[in-house]
């Protein structure tokens, strides 16, 4: 049965996400694993080739000149595949607003209570237990944790307080045709919204398809309320959900999701 949950934005509207389950978080993990494992031997590969051609080169240097660099090589290939395996999940989570690329094939998202964006520092922590979790049964605990969550989180989760959702696609396709002298003022017709209500419009158009029509008017409605007043333009030939479809459209600054 899939699971869903309701979030409370601060103007008091409520979005429902379903989260992400796990079978699709582990197929997105699956291919992040691939694209590592990928990159991890054609590094290894070059390496091989560089180690060959140096040691070729320089077969008369001393034996602790060889061993010295030696280490520091292999040092250096251990940072690096560290940062490859876990520095991956962090910094496409973080710089990608929560999505490494087997979450964006799965159209997964990791979002924090609330729904509010990723940020670094909870990036780093469910990454971090990433490695505890890891080195457990290849994510057996992750599993049953899950399992048990009703929220399907990992342990990683727990710690960061995020949540796994399915990403709903930014839609556009229903948006309404205006003329030119509408485009031409879009910047300014939006101007005067905050970052936070431009994130409340673009968050109610990527989520419009998955409400029914009563739902979706009714929220269109109190959305709608609230940044009319504040457009450069009345708009009264627009109803709500048209108008919010095409104040997300016009929406040069948006807040990342």
């Amino acid at each position: 049965m899939e699971r869903t949950v309701d979030v409370a934005t601060g103007e008091s509207v409520a979005f429902t996400y379903e989260l992400a389950g796990l079978g699709s978080r582990f197929f997105a993990v699956a291919v992040d694993l691939a694209i590592q494992i990928g990159v991890a031997l054609g590094a290894g590969a070059l390496f091989l080739w560089f180690a060959f051609a140096s040691h070729a080169r320089g077969s008369g240097r001393s034996h602790a000149a060889v061993v010295f660099a030696g280490a520091v090589v292999n040092g250096i290939a251990v940072f690096a595949l560290f940062m490859l395996f876990f520095g991956y999940f962090i910094f496409f989570e973080w710089r990608f607003a929560g999505r490494t690329p087997g979450k964006r094939l799965l159209g997964l998202r990791v979002v924090r209570d609330g729904g509010f964006p990723l940020d670094f520092t909870s990036a780093v922590v469910r990454n971090v237990v990433r490695i505890l979790e890891l080195g457990f049964g290849f994510y057996a605990v992750s599993a049953v944790a899950m399992l048990l969550s009703p929220f399907n989180r990992r342990l990683g989760d727990m710690a960061a307080g995020t949540i796994v959702v399915r990403d709903a696609r930014f839609e556009r396709a229903s948006a309404p045709v205006y003329d030119d002298a509408l485009e031409d003022s879009a910047d300014a017709l939006v101007r005067d919204l905050s970052a936070a209500e431009r994130d409340l419009v673009r968050r109610y158009v990527e989520r419009r398809a998955n409400l029914g029509s009563g739902p979706r008017a009714s929220l269109a409605g109190q959305i709608a309320a609230g940044i009319r007043p504040k457009l450069g333009a009345s708009f009264e030939h627009l109803g709500d959900d048209d108008l919010l479809v095409y104040v997300a459209g016009r929406n040069r600054e948006p807040t990342r999701y």
